[in-house]
């Protein structure tokens, strides 16, 4: 009989913006002993730790400066540990945003520009489908129809990173159309982000979450 595996913890970094309660009841669903915190030795702690987002680009930047969370994601990033970003926390993993005309630099952990969606209906808010590579973690055991969950009206609508590296895996990068495409969801390495909201997407959230804590 083999040994029960070990809870992963999974901190919730609580730095003002994001609804850190639904993430922390869909990251308990899903397996993982779950902690709300902006605590530095926490955070730095956790098997995982998830970003969430909500509102403008700008003020989550502040927002995570002000907690030092620019710097832990940092220090976990450089040693290899998890981290996930969601929504804007997957924006502002990116080089920029652009929002009402005003740029805004992010953490810069990949090339592109969070720009404001081309699409006859504005904000994306609904389920939707989503175009996964075949060989993606955070998507296995869901087929082409499973549905998430998006609200937003921003986005990065172009992929730039080229890694020529052999050694080095290029990040699996799945899309989304509404109006056009976008970046839906990126698995790099250690750092997984999406743009839809997997606490709010019932089983297929569920699911990914769980594909991300199996990782941890």
């Amino acid at each position: 009989m083999s040994a029960a595996r070990p809870t992963k913890t999974v901190v919730v970094f609580d730095y003002g913006f994001g609804n850190v309660r639904s993430a922390e009841r869909a990251l308990a669903r899903a397996g993982a002993d779950v902690e709300i915190t902006r605590d530095y030795d926490k955070a730095m702690d956790a098997d995982g730790l998830l970003v969430p987002g909500v509102g403008a680009f700008s003020a989550c930047m502040q927002g995570l400066k002000d907690a030092r969370g620019d710097w832990i994601i940092g220090r976990r990033l450089s040693g290899g540990r998890p981290v996930m970003g969601i929504c804007v926390g997957m924006q502002i993993l990116f080089e920029r945003g652009i929002e009402h005309g005003v740029e805004t630099e992010g953490l810069d952990e990949w090339p592109g520009t969070v720009e404001p969606l081309r699409a006859p209906v504005v904000p994306h808010m609904g389920w939707n489908t989503v175009d996964a590579p075949a060989d993606s973690q955070a998507f296995k055991g869901l087929d082409d129809e499973a549905r998430f969950y998006f609200v937003h009206s921003y986005a990065v609508r172009d992929w730039s990173l080229e890694v020529t590296n052999p050694v080095i895996r290029a990040p699996k990068v799945t899309w989304a159309t509404h109006g056009e495409p976008f970046v839906a969801a990126v698995e790099n390495g250690a750092l997984w982000a999406t743009q839809f909201h997997p606490e709010k997407s019932g089983d297929a959230g569920a699911q990914l979450l769980t594909n991300w804590i199996e990782t941890l």
